[in-house]
């Protein structure tokens, strides 16, 4: 709820209830995932997305603020899980599928960090839909050895830079899937960090959503190439990174 970009945004509605209520409802739908937990911190404005997640009927963990690594950590110590899938609250249109794929690749024991959260080494995944993995014993070994704030903040970073698509430490190596062609988009930003994206993403639920509730990401690519870029092009405003 602190987000310093856009406050609050977790409980922003799209479609009629709060955008975490609508991730979970994707995320729900995944095969692979034996618990669901929304790891959120102990700070009273986050009372309220906690409260969400039980209505919703999935777990809650309580941690620190910007330590993530340290509550990831916690988190899978609390609920007793070997494997860690993390997803983004702010990425309201997850594909299940697309997840339980990443899942299903990191099992193989092919890579140590394993991601189709966007784009990595060229997979053609858009930005948004799927998530990273990462053993419990890889993240208890970050917690020991991590000290630069930025890296406990963002334990992605202690395994993998997207913006240089480069591998963190040779300690860890990184892998993914090839993203289908029938929705290789990597120009398509599908979460949410400013007004802007905010306001495509709850268009794009008000139209998607009511007919579908289960809509798919090439529903998604549907509308946007046939009614938000049509849009953007007659001057209605745009969406960037």
């Amino acid at each position: 709820m602190g987000s310093t970009r856009l406050p609050g945004k977790s409980l922003m509605p799209l479609a009629g209830a709060p955008l975490l209520q609508r991730l979970l409802e994707r995320v729900r739908r995944c095969r692979a995932v034996d618990v669901i937990v929304v790891a959120t911190t102990g700070k009273a404005e986050d009372d309220a997305l906690a409260d969400l997640a039980r209505a919703c009927g999935v777990e809650v963990f309580r941690g620190s603020e910007n330590d993530l690594v340290d509550r990831y950590l916690e988190a899978a110590r609390a609920f007793d899980v070997e494997l860690v899938a993390r997803l983004p609250a702010d990425n309201p249109v997850p594909e299940p599928a697309e997840i339980d794929r990443i899942v299903g690749y990191h099992r193989t024991g092919a890579a140590a960090f394993s991601s189709n959260l966007a784009q990595v080494f060229g997979n053609g995944y858009p930005d948004g839909l799927g998530a990273e993995v990462f053993d419990r014993t890889s993240l208890e070994e970050v917690w020991r050895t991590a000290t630069d704030p930025r890296d406990r903040e963002h334990p992605h970073l202690n395994f993998f830079d997207y913006g240089s698509q480069q591998p963190r430490s040779p300690r860890y190596s990184v892998g993914t899937v090839e993203c289908p062609g029938a929705f290789r988009r990597p120009d398509l930003v599908l979460d949410v960090n400013t007004r802007e994206q905010y306001n495509f993403l709850a268009r794009l639920y008000a139209d998607l959503y009511p007919g579908n509730p289960q809509f798919h990401v090439t529903d998604v690519i549907r509308w946007y190439d046939e009614t938000w870029r049509p849009s953007r092009a007659a001057g209605a405003g745009a969406v960037g990174r």
